[in-house]
């Protein structure tokens, strides 16, 4: 059994690149770096140091585990998502780069000295309405998802943060827990979207581990989005704006589903991939 932080490395990197796992030594110095507590740059000047039996140990089973294909990120409990650090576990998805999007389209609309009220469909880990607190502090929000565990989890992390006084969470599916609520300002989503005959072609770490609660969503990946679209005007004020998260390959299906008596389409945003990715939407008065 390896020793060093260098050997660890070296030999982990090998059992993962024969499991298939993307980016093995990346991902082995993640973990590795998670058993110590250390960070990167840690592991890189200490590749000499000998690890203790109990490190060694836990490292293995770690290992194991994401051999097999479970995420990175439920074996840390933690991703960063807009410059913050985020809590997640198997009751979550994991935040996602492109998802940033949607939070730099909501914080053009709304410069730090407006106090929107927010309200977060599907809110998951929190990682959207807590970005959004962080960057606007007169803001209130309202976060829904149907999952208690998920609504645990952003609990953790909006007090992490120093924002669940600025937060509710309530438990719904999608609008129906919140029916008495004030007109907001802004609704957000990153909803369920993946086609459900399209499960078997997801890379294993998602099909297998990531909550299908929170990524399925009918045969055509709609039947959420059709809702969403369907309800949201109910609940924002004239003018309030709705941003929305779509699959990729979404765009001219749900443009289709947007209907012009209740919304103005604002803009169809594209990730870093130039993928349609967020779209815009604004309640007519």
């Amino acid at each position: 059994m390896p020793k060093t932080i260098a050997e660890t490395i070296l030999v982990g990197a090998q059992e993962l690149r024969v499991s298939g796992v993307p980016e093995p030594r990346r991902e082995v110095g993640s973990l590795l770096g998670h058993v110590l507590g250390k960070d990167r740059s840690f592991i890189l000047t200490h590749a000499d140091d000998t690890l203790k039996e109990d490190q060694r140990e836990i490292f293995q089973k770690l290992l194991q585990r994401r051999a097999l294909g479970e995420p990175l990120q439920y074996l840390t409990g933690n991703q960063e998502f807009f410059g913050l650090d985020f809590e997640v576990n198997p009751d979550v998805l994991i935040p996602r780069p492109e998802t940033e999007l949607l939070v730099e389209t909501a914080l053009a609309l709304f410069d730090a000295d407006r106090a929107p009220l927010i309200c977060d469909v599907g809110t998951g880990s929190g990682c959207i309405t807590i970005a959004l607190l962080k960057s606007l502090p007169k803001a209130q929000a309202v976060a829904v998802d149907i999952s208690p565990a998920a609504l645990e989890v952003a609990r953790r992390n909006a007090s992490t943060h120093s924002v669940a006084e600025r937060v509710e969470f309530v438990i719904s599916d999608c609008f129906a827990g919140i029916a008495d609520r004030p007109s907001f300002d802004l609704i957000v989503s990153n909803p369920p979207y993946v086609e459900t005959t399209n499960m078997n072609s997801l890379q294993r770490e998602v099909r297998d581990f990531e909550p299908p609660a929170a990524l399925f969503a009918g045969a055509d990946g709609l039947s959420v989005i059709r809702r969403l679209l369907l309800e949201a005007g109910n609940f924002l004020r004239p003018a309030g704006y709705f941003l929305l998260e779509i699959g990729f390959n979404q765009a001219a299906a749900v443009t289709a589903l947007i209907d012009p008596k209740i919304w103005r389409l604002v803009h169809i945003y594209p990730d870093l991939q130039g993928v349609p990715r967020t779209i815009a939407l604004q309640k007519l008065s």
